[in-house]
């Protein structure tokens, strides 16, 4: 008898990654299909819900192309997050869905966050006042646009809308829908006085449910259009970055979560659901605890950004080689030069969208080596800065699990043990969101008692990087200096730049 599978659906940004895993974690068949993103005027982001469903079908007929479909026990979705879709009541598009990416709502954090109260905001929704969370563009289209709202049956996170197409049921899990920021996380429910003030209702969004929990199965039609075997089982999961520290055994306490992507996110789980400027607290794709999440917006893209404009480009294959041995050559500290790295704003620590990336401290001396180094040293200080912060909240920190391009690059790697003082594991889990979707799944379907036994059997580690004892000192030292080069907005305004 053929072994049984779990189908991780990772509906991301620009794709959809449909993988089938077995119980080891092993990735038995694969299928991928593009998502089209379109920017109709500035600072607007949108997509088609229709092109979410039609990458998601693509990408499942592939995987159903190489494995017998009755083999599949289960599937789950990990979802981009902050996206909203806008259906009628048949779950047809009312209104192109709004990326996470969109930022035409700046000019409604400020007074939406002082109508309903900051800090009060901050402890319901665990997330602090900025663009992301979807609260914001909500009370964007009730002051610009209230068409959109009343003409809408429904306002649907990824995960709902491919449910709903999947099953019949548009589902939210708790963790596709705390992103959003109108949803209580201590409570597991859409806030009602969130949703007062924006004039809706809970019934105008998904019900949420546990991640792990049963959706529905799969129907004739989605069947039809996917290749999945009809009444297949279809399991709540949630949010990608969730998803990942899932997929990577993150998502327990002593272990720090770090994806070193085009955005940087610092990860860890905690029991209760506290609140700081360092991270942004979700709930815990296990639905046990919480998961705090600090993030850089521009992370690896700031070193991709820096290469293609000063290093001769990604073009060259051994661009990144030459980099990384001038960059070794070089003291930590750069001998005096440090790099501001918000180059397309900040979220934690400063919630600062208008921040921007500077370096400080240039002369003469200073090499490509020293820039290259300078741009490594500056994510090594915001991680280990985010990690003592989260230590100070009561996480427990022993050991980090990199995943992400970054991860390949071990002087970045050996940086960031050095300046946390931690060990850095490398992951050998790819494709994390999928596997912790699968994973899901899995525990849905019963393979495993929990999500800790899943964890541990699914996924895979690599080479272990130990920090260098006399190190620590050195990095703390600095990280004061380095931090000095942002310049807060009031300092900003006041110069002119």
């Amino acid at each position: 008898m053929e072994e049984e599978l779990v189908v991780g659906l990772d509906s991301s940004t620009q794709s959809s990654k449909a993988i089938a895993w077995n119980r080891k974690g092993d990735a038995v068949a694969e299928g991928r299909a593009p998502i089209e993103l379109s920017n109709p005027e500035k600072g607007h982001l949108e997509q088609s819900v229709e092109d979410w469903w039609g990458s998601a079908c693509i990408a499942l007929k592939e995987v159903c192309s190489q494995i017998d479909p009755n083999r599949i026990s289960g599937l789950a979705i990990s979802n981009q997050r902050e996206t909203i879709g806008f259906v009628d009541d048949e779950g047809a598009e009312t209104h192109p869905a709004i990326v996470w990416l969109d930022d035409r709502a700046l000019p409604m954090i400020e007074p939406t966050a002082k109508a309903i109260g900051a800090d009060y905001l901050h402890r319901l929704t665990g997330k602090p006042p900025d663009v992301t969370p979807v609260i914001y563009r909500l009370a964007w289209l009730k002051q610009n646009a209230p068409h959109v709202l009343a003409e809408a049956h429904r306002f649907l996170d990824v995960h709902g809308f491919l449910t709903g197409r999947l099953t019949g049921n548009q589902v939210a899990s708790w963790t596709s829908a705390d992103p959003f920021g109108v949803f209580d996380i201590a409570r597991k429910q859409w806030s009602e006085p969130i949703l007062q003030h924006l004039g809706l209702s809970a019934d105008k969004f998904a019900p949420c449910v546990k991640p792990a929990d049963l959706v529905g199965n799969v129907t004739a039609d989605a069947a039809e259009a996917t290749g999945l075997a009809q009444g297949t089982l279809v399991f709540a999961a949630g949010g990608d970055g969730q998803c990942a520290g899932l997929g990577v055994n993150a998502t327990r306490a002593g272990r720090i979560y770090l994806n070193l992507g085009t955005a940087v996110i610092t990860g860890a789980w905690s029991a209760t659901p506290d609140v700081g400027r360092n991270w942004r607290t979700m709930t815990s794709p296990t639905g046990e605890g919480y998961f705090f999440e600090g993030v850089m917006r521009a992370g690896m893209f700031f070193v991709d950004w820096f290469v293609e404009n000063f290093a001769n480009g990604k073009d060259d294959p051994s661009v990144f080689e030459r980099l990384e041995a001038e960059a070794r050559t070089v003291e930590v500290g750069c001998e005096g030069l440090s790099v501001c790295p918000y180059l397309s704003g900040c979220m934690d620590p400063h919630w600062d969208s208008g921040a921007r990336a500077n370096f400080v401290g240039l002369g003469a001396h200073h090499t490509r080596g020293h820039l290259y180094r300078a741009v490594l040293e500056s994510l090594a200080f915001e991680i280990m800065r985010c990690i003592e912060a989260m230590k100070k909240s009561g996480v427990d920190a022993r050991e980090i699990l990199a995943v992400g391009g970054g991860a390949n690059s071990d002087l970045l790697s050996q940086m960031i043990a050095d300046a946390t003082g931690l060990p850095l594991i490398k992951s050998n889990s790819l494709e994390a969101s999928a596997l912790g979707a699968g994973m899901s799944a899995a525990v849905g379907a019963g393979w495993f008692a929990d999500f800790d036994n899943a964890a541990a059997a699914m996924s895979r580690e690599g080479l272990r990087i130990e920090p260098d004892p006399g190190a620590r000192s050195l990095w703390e030292s600095l990280s004061p200096v380095q931090a000095s080069a942002y310049r807060p907005s009031a300092d900003r305004d006041k110069d002119g730049w």
